[in-house]
């Protein structure tokens, strides 16, 4: 808990809920967020605790707390359960504008916080090697995010693939903290494309199968471009992929429910109307394989429109388990669309994860497995 304060991440366990039922398996104090002077002190909760909120206060053991929000401090071994799940460290509840909702944010410093990720992303019975890698990924990405973005909002980084997945204790074993401990502080950098800068942080995306190679990050997502996000073969991954991952079986949904995804969260689009049409505008062609990038969208209007493909599939698959990947075909039949062919699963930038284990089986290090998937990138350590 002696951790600096900037290597300290707020995770957001709930957005805007109205309650949640908090346990303790020791006292905790209940603090001013930002002079964390005591405002109330609970003795060891048996039974579960409700937080509510009403009248703009967040309400819990019978006392209510005004000021926008609260920090829940537990007693040592610094751990709280919310909604059935033990999270390490601090919990803050930061009540919302319109007063009828709080956020729930875990406040943990970066070390035990992946822990609660590594065995979350990926087995923690896999090659020690695999772990550690993950471990300096799931570190350098976290890091990233928190400077890139957490200034400007309450907390740094979801506790979902949004980001990456946090399950908190439930996800910690010897073999995690085994390879969190291994790694500690050691990060990875990489200079900017078409920059003379020095290295620097990036984010260090991963994915769970390739399908057979990754992907250069900037067809995929918008934002800094980094040399070490660049596509490479991966002939590793199938050899640890389940069969029904590495190839996923067609998938379809209604026309209609993918026109009224798709303009809900993009309304720029509703000059198209109903969309009649889905088609590639670009993609990497793999030889026996090709992994969509964008496509062109064709509306009932005769308007026309495009998208990354992958914000295409997760607005239609908010969930990434139906539609699992881009690299796949789309089809129009009658009232559906259908996705066929596909192939690996997540977006494809990065470590391919099922690759890293492959690699790890081969007698491969994990700087090895990282220099492998971020080509040019180099390690560095942090002093917390």
């Amino acid at each position: 808990m002696d951790t600096k304060p900037e290597y300290w991440v707020r995770v957001l366990l709930l957005d805007d809920v109205a309650t949640c039922r908090l346990k303790s398996r020791t006292g905790f104090s209940v603090l001013e967020p930002d002079t964390l002077t005591t405002q109330a002190r609970f003795e060891q909760v048996d039974g579960p605790l409700d937080i509510t909120v009403s009248s703009e206060q967040i309400k819990m053991g019978g006392r209510a707390f005004t000021g926008g929000g609260v920090v829940i401090l537990p007693d040592e071994p610094y751990i709280l359960n919310v909604n059935g799940e033990d999270y390490r460290g601090k919990l803050k509840l930061v009540l919302n504008p319109d007063g009828e909702g709080f956020d729930v944010v875990n406040l943990i410093p970066i070390e035990p916080y992946l822990a609660g990720v590594i065995g979350a992303e990926m087995p923690d019975y896999w090659e020690p090697a695999a772990l550690e890698a993950q471990a300096i990924a799931a570190r350098t990405y976290c890091l990233y995010i928190k400077r890139r973005f957490g200034a400007g909002r309450s907390w740094d980084l979801k506790k979902t693939q949004a980001h990456q997945v946090y399950h908190g204790v439930r996800a910690e074993s010897s073999q995690v903290w085994n390879a969190v401990n291994i790694t500690s502080g050691q990060v990875l950098l990489s200079k900017k494309r078409d920059s003379d800068g020095d290295y620097e942080l990036f984010p260090a995306f991963y994915s769970s199968a390739c399908g057979g190679h990754t992907e250069d990050s900037n067809k995929v997502f918008s934002g800094d471009s980094f040399e070490s996000l660049v596509g490479v073969r991966c002939p590793y991954c199938k050899a640890v992929a389940r069969p029904r991952f590495f190839l996923w079986p067609m998938v379809q949904f209604d026309k209609a429910e993918v026109t009224e995804k798709l303009l809900k969260k993009y309304p720029s689009l509703k000059a198209l109307g109903q969309v009649v049409n889905i088609a590639a505008q670009s993609q990497s062609n793999y030889g026996d394989f090709s992994r969509l990038t964008s496509v062109k969208l064709e509306g009932s209007t005769g308007k026309r429109g495009h998208l990354k493909a992958e914000d295409l599939r997760l607005t239609i698959d908010p969930s990434g388990r139906k539609i699992r990947s881009t690299i796949c075909q789309i089809v129009g039949v009658e009232d559906k669309w259908r996705f066929l062919y596909g192939r690996g699963w997540g977006h494809g930038v990065g470590m391919c994860q099922c690759g890293a284990q492959a690699m790890a089986r081969e007698g491969k290090n994990a700087r090895e497995i990282l220099s492998y998937y971020y080509r040019d990138s180099r390690i560095s350590t942090i002093d917390y």
